[in-house]
């Protein structure tokens, strides 16, 4: 379970430098992608988190 919200982790933290890249680059598109894997993936993390608690 440990290596799941590694991953999760991991994948938030590769869009939030996606940001500052589509900043860089001046690309939208790149920017409107990088912010919506970052609400899924937090999103994600938040429940998988909540349903760990839940089943403890």
């Amino acid at each position: 379970m440990k290596a799941i919200f590694f991953i999760i982790s991991l994948l938030t933290a590769l869009s939030i430098c996606g940001i500052g890249v589509a900043i860089g680059e001046k690309s939208f598109l790149i920017f409107i992608i990088s912010v919506v894997l970052v609400i899924i993936l937090m999103g994600l993390g938040f429940t998988l988190r909540k349903k760990q608690r839940e089943r403890s």
